[in-house]
């Protein structure tokens, strides 16, 4: 398994599994698995990792995005 970086737009797509960072647990870090819905941030890059909205409606910045 490879892990992505996800602060690049290209690497991530609807459907995509994806561990995020919600804006409440910035601090902690604790990072929070799902797959991507929807793409927030517009531009190509993000130096701290693109906004995704999950499934379960929760938003946040990628971190890692689950690759086989």
């Amino acid at each position: 398994m490879t892990t992505l970086s996800g602060t690049e737009r290209k690497n991530i797509t609807p459907g995509t599994a994806v561990s995020i960072v919600l804006k409440q647990d910035q601090r902690s870090g604790t990072l929070t698995h799902g797959i991507v819905k929807d793409i927030l941030t517009k531009s190509a890059v993000h130096t701290h990792g693109i906004k995704v909205r999950l499934e379960t409606g929760e938003v946040g910045r990628v971190k890692h995005i689950e690759a086989d």
